[in-house]
């Protein structure tokens, strides 16, 4: 049986790593760099370049190299994320026939999915090269908050590039696993992610071999890569100011500015300055222009300060979410190239109250962790368990424009959740079930990842039939859903494949809504349940008055009928409190009816409105 490699796929920058002899092991490339540019290129020939000698060709090829693909991948093309992203790509994203991202390159469209390939087939062939052997399996890490688009594009990656992607965890659980593979103590940490396109805080229980998530939050579009774009603006505008010179149309010199600024990045993390030298930039009539000018560490972290301060809110929220007080970390783990930055470093002493460990390489933590998770799976490593969590919460639209959870978020995966819902109308031959995830009660507030009807429900009246739905997240943290009428047996299942990945503002709003709208999202939620429980109720005293309503005396029946009208305007209303009372005068109406059709000539046998007794809690309807 072959290796399962791990694979940390980044934005700017892979790792592949492999567990040897009991100790992981990270396969370097032909240049000997321990990471692999996450960078593919065509040439004019139609030669396919990948990693180092793809980014090497970049500055004077920059319409036919593509890098930053994973900004990219599971998002539609009218997206903020895309749509920002096209500000500053040099090459050309179009727009697929059904609205996903397409990347132009001589002629030929490209998927994210098809260029991840690519970089995930170089470093499969890297890692047969050093181990003199076949690789057909392998972990691939993703984004704790990539959503389910993003994780099957990943996971179809990974089968273009001939691997059958055994689990799909997340970066920042990785991590943990390769800080403490030998370490069997009790701690609470926290990882704190900042790669090149994407962040990640996680709270992790560690104890016993037992890797346990029990929180995680973050922002997939927020990384090293918008740090460089920080310096490449401030450096177009210093060029402008000083040569009239605008360049922000110049492809060739925007490469150039982008290759500097990750290189004065970079030297910043040491050095209190840094000098950026660009000559034959640009020219006019008086000739050649030349960019030179100093970058100094302050400047620098002025230029990106509100980037470092929007990693703050996610980890306050990972510590509420937990149960945590920053003192009750034990210990936070750095993970990513742009942690190096003293910024960074700083912003995470002050959240935390506690330096942070740098023992291990951030750029290299991410892979190593993912080949021990399949040591994990080959049984190579024992008595160590990964559990991680669901980012946010999954169930479907019900009754009412209300979003019913069967899910909650940072519940442990995999997992699996059923629930019985039942039909709105009479003889009801088939439902839509619409799936969703999100955090707020109304549905229409929540992200829809997917539609599907089960069909050929026998005829009944509401509220008879029983459909089971269940929701199952395997252990990639990919959703399967499925609906089965309990009568006949008919199902119909999915595998949520959603049309477009989580924006920017929904990803970073979502939860933040939920908690100033949680109130008024549970006023509206009572009311809907109140009046469906009401609409019920009268529905069943209407049928009964028109039937039995002579058999009563005159005062008898204006009190019934005054119920049923006052029931009749409370559900035209908004008020819990009143759709409440009407409901306990229908109870009464209930009585009054039952008594008349309980004597009544031929009323044997006939079924009470409303029953007996409590009222049982209705199944909810879809």
């Amino acid at each position: 049986m072959g290796k399962v490699i791990g694979i940390d796929l980044g934005t700017t920058n892979c790792c592949v790593a492999v567990m040897e002899g009991g100790v992981p092991q990270v396969v370097p490339n032909k240049d000997g760099g321990r990471t692999t540019p996450s960078i593919v290129g065509f040439t004019e020939k139609g030669e396919r370049l990948v990693g180092q000698i793809a980014k090497r060709q970049a500055v004077t090829n920059p319409r036919n190299t593509i890098y930053a693909v994973k900004r990219l991948i599971g998002r539609k093309f009218k997206s903020p994320e895309v749509q920002n992203a096209l500000r500053f790509l040099p090459y050309e994203v179009t727009e697929a026939a059904n609205g996903d991202v397409r990347i132009r390159v001589r002629d030929r469209d490209y998927s994210p999915p098809e260029v991840s390939a690519m970089v995930l087939a170089k470093l499969k062939e890297m890692a047969e090269e050093f181990l003199e052997d076949e690789i057909s399996e392998a972990i691939i890490t993703v984004p704790a908050y990539f959503d389910d688009s993003q994780r099957q594009a990943t996971k179809d990656a990974g089968r273009i590039a001939g691997l059958k992607v055994s689990r799909i965890i997340n970066e920042p659980t990785a991590a943990s696993l390769a800080y403490r593979l030998n370490e069997q103590a009790e701690k609470r940490i926290v990882v704190y992610d900042l790669g090149g396109g994407t962040f990640d805080v996680s709270i992790l229980q560690l104890g016993d071999g037992v890797f346990e998530v029990k929180s995680t939050s973050g922002d997939t579009f927020l990384g090293g890569e918008d740090f460089d774009q920080r310096i490449v603006e401030w450096l177009l505008a210093e060029f402008q100011k000083k040569e009239g010179i605008d360049l922000k149309g110049d492809r060739l010199a925007l490469q150039r500015l982008k290759e500097a600024a990750e290189k004065s990045k970079c030297e910043l993390s040491l050095e209190s300055r840094s000098e950026i030298n660009l000559p034959f930039i640009a020219a006019d009539a008086k000739g050649p222009k030349h960019l030179s000018c100093v970058l100094t560490r302050e400047q620098f972290e002025e230029l990106v300060s509100d980037l470092v301060e929007k990693t703050r809110k996610p980890c306050l929220d990972a510590l509420q979410m937990a149960g945590l007080k920053a003192e009750e970390i034990d210990e936070v783990l750095l993970v990513g190239g742009q942690t190096r930055t003293p910024k960074v470093i700083e912003a995470v002493r002050s959240i935390f109250g506690r330096e942070p460990s740098r023992d291990k390489n951030p750029e290299e933590v991410v892979g190593i962790g993912a080949s021990i998770q399949g040591a994990i799976l080959q049984g190579e490593v024992k008595d160590m368990v990964l559990l991680d969590v669901t980012p946010l919460s999954l169930g479907l639209e019900t009754r009412g424009g209300m979003f019913t959870k069967l899910i909650d978020r940072n519940t442990t995966i995999p997992t699996r959740k059923a629930k019985i819902f039942t039909t709105v109308v009479d003889n009801q031959a088939k439902v839509e079930v619409n799936v969703l995830q999100g955090e707020r009660e109304i549905a229409s507030y929540n992200k829809s990842l997917g539609r599907f009807e089960l069909v050929g429900i026998p005829a009944a009246p509401k509220g008879v039939p029983q459909i089971e739905v269940t929701f199952d997240i395997d252990s990639n943290g990919i959703v399967h859903v499925s609906a089965r009428d309990q009568s006949t047996g008919k199902e119909q299942k999915i595998v949520v494949t959603p049309s477009g990945g989580l924006s920017e503002k929904e990803i970073t709003e979502i939860i933040e809504d939920a908690k100033k709208n949680a109130d008024a999202d549970r006023r509206k939620a009572e009311l809907n349940r109140v009046q469906a429980r009401l609409e019920g109720l009268l529905e069943s005293n209407l049928k009964s008055f028109n039937e039995f309503g002579s058999l009563l005396d005159a005062d008898k029946q204006g009190t019934v009928r005054r119920i049923l009208e006052n029931a009749r305007r409370a559900l035209q209303g908004s008020s819990i409190s009143e759709s409440t009372k009407c409901l306990e005068k229908l109870g009464e109406a209930s009585a009054i009816l039952t008594d008349v059709i309980l004597y009544a000539p031929q009323g044997g046998g006939k079924t009470a409105p409303g029953g007996s007794g409590s009222e049982p809690e209705p199944t909810e309807e879809i």
